[in-house]
């Protein structure tokens, strides 16, 4: 039978350490609860005289479980789980049913592989580590609360309720910027298409029409899809986007990179002001998530830097722990930064008072989230304009520059 290593606290708030024979780490938890202590840490196993911790990386020997997975179906396995666990049934035997339920593909085979750890003696948490391309820190250290904390089902469904508002936040943003783009990438390939095969059949009438005398604007555009036809300036028009693309992501791939784009990110009109609303929401959220689940306030703040997707706030953060490490508040070193307005210091402020922190972040949160959809619609509502104009009047000054000498000529025949 496995031995397992547990960390706990007795009722005087004494801490003990020791050891106890369990077939897995939810019984060695029963059994630790049984005898009075109260767990800090889940247990873990110890084969051979030696620790067996999580490790970050998949084992080798099992193929097909280093992909990622949709957030979809980690938000549909923690909603499960968390029915199945609420039910009563042993984790190892939801994680079967949950293994059989899945098609085939990377989440089947990693569900089965966690299952296996389990059997092994590992706990879900420690399971659930070795596939960090699956389950994020936040995920882990979200079950290891709920396994210290004997409430795994109600962490499973906050979880769940975390990832499924992050997602639709994220859909708004990009179901808001689907009609610009294909709108703007029709009107773009429409205006290609004039330059190729258009305008070069037109400028040789037009000049042996007029004798070669045309008006500036026509010369311009003549110029212009000249290059674009005859000197691949197509090539330089379609690859141009691409290479920027490319050159923006080799520069997130450096801290320094991330940092710079960031902060042009958070002060580019309109668009800046609803990504700042938009990291807040998500790092307030992630924040609150964790702190209501139980993990301990200066590893939520890591977690939450590690996973907040802005390196600014990332920074942030960081600075927050040291703080709160010296003996400072979280509101004072938030409001140092300047990287949020009066309002979020004061909420999460009074949070701390209160001893209610984790419901004002998830009240900040929520509010911002209804102010991205009021951004996002004035944005809309402020591209539609802007389109229109913009389209007419690429539209209208090629005409206008076919049309000038044709007019100059019909007129100088009449």
């Amino acid at each position: 039978m496995p031995i397992f290593q547990y960390e706990a606290m007795d009722a005087g708030g004494k801490e003990v350490k020791g050891q106890i024979e369990a077939l897995s780490g939810e019984e060695a938890l029963s059994k630790v609860r049984n005898m009075g202590y109260f767990p800090t840490k889940p247990p873990k196993t110890k084969e051979a005289g030696r620790e067996r911790k999580a490790t970050a990386a998949k084992p080798k020997s099992r193929k097909g479980a280093g992909g990622r997975v949709k957030v979809k179906q980690l938000t549909q396995f923690a909603r499960q789980l968390s029915t199945l666990q609420d039910a009563g049934l042993p984790i190892l035997r939801s994680l079967r049913i949950l293994e059989e339920q899945q098609k085939k593909g990377t989440f089947k085979r990693v569900i089965g592989y966690v299952a296996d750890d389990i059997e092994g003696g590992s706990t879900l948490s420690e399971a659930l580590a070795k596939y960090p391309k699956a389950f994020n820190k936040l995920f882990v250290n979200m079950v290891a609360a709920g396994e210290v904390g004997g409430v795994l089902d109600v962490i499973l469904a906050r979880l769940a309720d975390f990832m499924e508002k992050a997602q639709k936040l994220k859909a708004k943003i990009k179901g808001a910027m689907v009609y610009p783009v294909v709108v703007m990438g029709a009107a773009f390939g429409i205006v290609l298409g004039l330059m190729l095969g258009v305008i070069p059949k037109f400028s040789a009438v037009l000049k042996d029409m007029s004798g070669g005398d045309l008006p500036a604007i026509t010369n311009i555009l003549i110029s212009i899809s000249n290059w674009i036809a005859y000197q691949y300036g197509w090539a330089v028009l379609l690859f141009t986007p691409l290479a920027i693309v490319f050159i923006l992501k080799l520069i997130r791939r450096f801290a320094i990179g991330r940092y710079i784009l960031d902060v042009v990110n958070l002060h580019m009109p309109v668009i800046g002001r609803i990504a700042y609303k938009t990291v807040v929401a998500r790092w307030t959220r992630t924040l609150g998530t964790l702190i209501s689940a139980g993990v301990p306030i200066l590893e939520a703040i890591n977690i939450t830097a590690d996973t907040s997707g802005n390196e600014v706030y990332s920074t942030m953060l960081r600075k927050v722990h040291n703080a709160i490490r010296q003996g400072d508040t979280f509101a004072n070193p938030l409001r140092l930064s300047k990287t949020t307005d009066s309002l979020v210091v004061n909420m999460i402020d009074v949070g701390e008072e209160t001893g209610d922190m984790d419901k004002m972040l998830l009240k900040i949160a929520g509010n911002f989230d209804e102010e991205v959809d009021v951004l996002v619609g004035s944005l809309m509502s402020l591209l539609e304009p802007i389109m229109i104009i913009g389209l007419g009047g690429v539209v209208g000054t090629i005409v206008i520059a076919i049309f000038l000498p044709m007019v100059k000529i019909i007129t100088s025949l009449m």
